[in-house]
């Protein structure tokens, strides 16, 4: 039980929260941007106020809202909501919830909302663990994760869960909060006698018209991200002569730092930028193709990685429409092996400018797909007697290498040269079709 000193720690604790988390809503009516997943007449939004919760997964990314929508569900549904994390929780934490959920149950008759915030990092045994309490109604699941759930949470706790994604938040969605945070007296900044810290003056605080684009902008679609920018910004400026912080361009650009890239290189988007950056240079757009080039590079991905996908690329795609791109290609990667990052961006994007505009082939790739699936079809299908050597006298009675006629005898194409090359079952296949576009000569 909660004594004096409990219920005055906690109101300290949250009169000095970070503003992002003091900012956080309490009712779908104030959530902003996600009008698709709380708007009225959405599913989410009928289970809440029918009382009528099913498990869920908030997929989305970073400051999009899932842990503060979590909890106002739990909040509208009268739910007692557990929270845990997926990177520091395991199974002796799962035991005490369990306990508590049966409590609430049995005690209160009451639901018990178990959020795991990045799910995605409990193991499959951990998983497995959980799933019987959800399949029992023992407890009601949300989970977040910034990972797509279909590769990151095992299918059968996947399909007891209604996955529900959250978009990023766009810059006009980013305003609406931070203005609300500049109003709110309670919560934020609109407090005229001070709200930041004990003791402070008027702390009245204004934005300048170029510092909110960016604040809205380069936090890149996380609200706790503008939010904390905000708030350094304001403990970082001086009152002016009438008491009020005027936010500006430089002091907003100096919180935000170096922006933080969504780029995790074993997580879904790293496939997404690779995959973008690939398809960009398959279709002819060195554009694209350096852009994703450089969200790749400033987000740490190993430059290694893209010119070994380059490489492969150059056969793929090209191949003998440019014989050049691969030894091109190959000679870019050990170009980045020999330099290193920074200076061995310059030779990734020179490649990649160079493969996006050469022409375009992919006979080859074909090709050797048609030839490989004979070979599995047909697996060991005996070579022709004339393309055999005959090192022996025995091999040669059996008729090894007769009639094999040596090409440098004969002028090239002519009827007399002609002979069988592939096994007599697949003798009418062709597999590689010559449909190369040569690059123009400049």
């Amino acid at each position: 039980m909660k004594d004096l000193f409990d219920i005055q720690l906690e109101r300290d604790v949250a009169e000095n929260a970070p503003l992002a988390d003091r900012m956080r809503p309490h009712r779908l009516e104030e959530f902003v941007g996600q009008e698709e997943v709380v708007g009225p007449g959405t599913i989410l939004r009928k289970a809440v106020e029918n009382d009528e919760l099913f498990s869920i997964i908030f997929w989305g990314p970073p400051g999009s809202g899932k842990t503060t929508l979590a909890a106002i569900v739990a909040h509208l549904t009268k739910s007692a909501f557990i929270r845990l994390s997926g990177v520091d929780s395991g199974k002796d934490d799962l035991r005490r919830v369990i306990r508590e959920a049966r409590d609430n149950r049995k005690l209160h008759r009451r639901r018990t909302i178990l959020f795991i915030d990045e799910i995605h990092r409990w193991n499959k045994a951990q998983q497995d663990a959980l799933l019987p309490y959800v399949e029992q109604g023992i407890v009601t699941l949300i989970g977040a994760t910034t990972e797509n759930p279909s590769f990151e949470v095992i299918s059968p706790l996947l399909s007891r869960c209604r996955v529900i994604v959250l978009k990023r938040l766009e810059p006009e969605h980013l305003e609406v909060i931070v203005q609300r945070a500049l109003r709110d007296k309670g919560r934020g900044y609109g407090n005229m006698s001070g709200v930041v810290g004990s003791g402070s003056a008027n702390r009245r605080v204004t934005v300048e018209p170029k510092a909110m684009r960016l604040l809205t902008t380069v936090a890149n679609g996380d609200a706790r991200t503008a939010l904390n920018a905000l708030e350094i910004s304001v403990k970082a400026t001086q009152p002016d002569a009438t008491g009020v912080r005027v936010i500006t361009l430089k002091t907003a650009a100096e919180a935000l730092q170096h922006r933080a890239l969504l780029y995790d290189k074993k997580g879904e988007e790293h496939y997404n930028i690779i995959s973008a950056f690939i398809k960009s240079l398959r279709g002819s757009n060195p554009d694209a193709a350096l852009y994703y080039l450089g969200r790749m590079l400033e987000a740490g991905e190993d430059p290694l990685f893209v010119a070994r996908r380059m490489v492969i690329l150059a056969s793929e795609d090209i191949g003998m429409a440019d014989p050049h791109a691969l030894p091109l290609a190959v000679a870019g990667m050990e170009a980045v092996d020999l330099i290193g990052m920074p200076e061995c961006a310059i030779n990734l994007s020179h490649v990649a400018v160079y493969l996006a505009t050469a022409p375009k082939s992919n006979a080859t790739y074909v090709a050797y797909g048609k030839a490989l699936a004979d070979v599995k079809e047909t697996l060991n299908e005996p070579v022709p007697l004339n393309l055999r050597n005959a090192p022996t006298d025995l091999m040669k009675e059996l008729g090894y290498g007769k009639g094999y006629k040596y090409s440098h005898d004969y002028q090239r194409g002519s009827a007399e040269s002609e002979q069988q090359y592939l096994p007599d079952k697949l003798a009418d296949r062709t597999y590689y079709e010559n449909k190369e576009k040569k690059r123009k000569k400049s």
